[in-house]
């Protein structure tokens, strides 16, 4: 069972990423970047967004029955460092940061580049709040952080 402190610290994360996610999608056009960048380089960096995707989606799927919105472990979870945990210990944060940056440059936007920043801020403070989770529940995280990034 969770502690009020670690209540409080999942609703702030989750509240803020999810207020972070609500303003990347709403239409900005006043803070579009001043390059226009020609119509192969936009199609080009769609390439890490789309990796981005399938990484979200592959990561999902290996952590189908183990999963929660809120940074606190689930009861029952077990410490995953096989799939997408081999080349990053946080690969959704990473798959929607890689996500989040190409659309940003596809669209043009230095506003959703600006969330995308915010996003990463937010991430990396959320997961070091999630390692200190996994560190007190699975000794073991200690050797895999040695050897795993964090991000891609």
């Amino acid at each position: 069972m969770r502690s009020k402190n670690l209540q409080v610290k999942d609703y702030l994360f989750l509240s803020l990423q999810f207020l972070l996610f609500i303003a990347y999608f709403i239409p900005v056009d006043l803070l579009s970047l001043s390059i226009k960048l020609p119509d192969w380089l936009r199609i080009i960096i769609l390439a890490p967004g789309i990796f981005g995707i399938g990484l979200a989606l592959f990561t999902l799927f290996q952590l189908r029955n183990i999963m929660s919105v809120f940074p606190t472990l689930v009861d029952g979870g077990k410490l995953i460092a096989s799939g997408a945990f081999s080349i990053s210990r946080h690969p959704i944060y990473t798959a929607i940061i890689l996500s989040a940056f190409s659309f940003g440059i596809f669209f043009e936007s230095a506003f959703r580049l600006i969330i995308t920043l915010l996003l990463f801020i937010l991430f990396y403070f959320k997961s070091n709040y999630e390692e200190q989770l996994l560190l007190l529940k699975y000794p073991e995280y200690s050797n895999y952080k040695k050897t795993t990034r964090k991000f891609l």
